[in-house]
């Protein structure tokens, strides 16, 4: 039951507050950076542009390959009037103009790409020659984390050990992703491991209707109603009612620099 981004259903799934910690992490990458120009490659609900602009860049072009996704970030855009535009493209080949951009974004994309190269070149195509890319997904090491109060997504591969192996054949190693990089005529600056807050729950139950809804994971989309229901009582005798529940997932984050060339 793979999941299918242009679905009409599809444009609230990805709608949800960018946490403190996301932009605290992107300040610090940016911080000896210049960037009033950005491209946000694979925008999904348009949260993460959002987060940009707060962070003090002047415009962010949304792409998207799917038009559900741009109607359901333009849709939540109020208040970004003037800082965000809408741009329907494709990682591989996005339809923007060579050379324009002080940041690419590429987050929770590459996992869903075939030809990693062609989605980096495309980025250092649009890039300015000083400017900064910045990618942001997950390795193995961060899907396969133990499963533990804060990381629930681990509870999913302790409960269905199968999803690993098709989790394994669209993660990339955080050396394939260097190598590529480097192929791709960037310098890597910088490679660390970010802890993201993805929500706070008031209650267990809350968590139940996010899982339910397979808002957000696309992984959720590979399992039966059946499973999902599994999971959830697996989840449910880890924490009593009352609690409330921090999410986060591990993620690594990758800064590069175009070479001169």
């Amino acid at each position: 039951m793979s999941i299918d981004f242009h679905d009409e259903s599809m444009k609230q799934s990805y709608i949800r507050r960018v946490d403190d910690s996301w932009k605290e992490t992107i300040r610090e990458v940016l911080e000896n950076a210049s960037v009033q120009m950005a491209a946000d490659i694979g925008c999904g609900g348009g949260i993460y542009a959002q987060a940009l602009v707060d962070l003090g860049v002047s415009h962010v072009t949304c792409v998207d390959f799917s038009e559900a996704m741009l109607t359901g970030a333009r849709a939540q855009a109020d208040g970004y009037e003037g800082h965000l535009s809408f741009h329907k493209g494709h990682a591989y080949q996005t339809g923007l103009p060579e050379y324009r951009y002080d940041l690419v974004l590429i987050r929770a994309v590459i996992h869903h790409l075939d030809d990693l190269q062609a989605c980096l070149h495309e980025a250092r195509r649009i890039l300015k020659q000083e400017g900064t890319l910045i990618i942001q997904d997950r390795t193995p090491d961060d899907c396969f984390q133990t499963g533990s109060r804060t990381h629930i997504r681990g509870y999913l591969f302790s409960l269905f050990p199968e999803l690993k192996t098709l989790e394994r054949t669209r993660r990339y190693s955080s050396a394939h992703v260097s190598k590529h990089l480097q192929q791709a005529h960037f310098d890597l600056i910088q490679e660390q491991t970010l802890w993201e807050t993805r929500r706070c729950y008031e209650s267990k139950e809350a968590l139940f209707h996010d899982i339910k809804s397979r808002k957000g994971r696309s992984i959720l989309h590979e399992l039966h109603d059946a499973d999902i229901d599994a999971l959830m009582s697996y989840i449910d005798g880890q924490f009593s009612s009352e609690e409330q529940i921090e999410e986060k997932d591990r993620w690594t984050l990758w800064t590069a620099n175009p070479q001169d060339i």
